[in-house]
């Protein structure tokens, strides 16, 4: 028996938790998804969304979290607050707060959107909320 939507989202969340990010978009992405950021255009298509995310994670040192504070399933639509913090190439460190709306067909996402605002990747996080962050995880 298939998996449901809500199964499919926890086991994508427990590979973005870990790390694994491109396994994730591998596993749970349809051949012809689109993942769009705010408003901006969409990418389009399995291949590109990998090229695009192996290019993302090109531009950090290191990522320290990776967490979904919240999941909403409806039917075939799902929402997760993620918060990842990461760390670029000269030393800052930063975070980033967005909700992923998803869309599921047959196991994959086919379209998905995120909500964030841009403007916290330009907010170093200071040392302090740092260390709260790796406390509570």
């Amino acid at each position: 028996m298939p998996l449901t939507v809500r199964e499919n989202v926890n086991n994508l969340i427990r590979l973005v938790e870990q790390g694994k990010f491109l396994e994730a978009i591998q596993e749970f992405y349809a051949q012809d998804a689109s993942m769009q950021e705010n408003n901006e255009p969409p990418r389009q298509g399995l291949a590109k969304l990998l090229e695009h995310e192996r290019q993302v994670l090109t531009r950090f040192k290191e990522m320290h979290v990776s967490r979904a504070e919240s999941v909403l399933v409806d039917g075939n639509l799902a929402a997760i607050n993620w918060t990842f913090e990461y760390t670029v190439p000269d030393g800052r460190r930063f975070r980033l707060e967005e909700v992923a709306f998803q869309v599921w067909q047959d196991g994959k996402i086919i379209r998905e959107r995120f909500y964030y605002d841009p403007g916290q990747r330009s907010v170093e996080i200071e040392p302090e909320a740092q260390l709260a962050s790796a406390e509570a995880k």
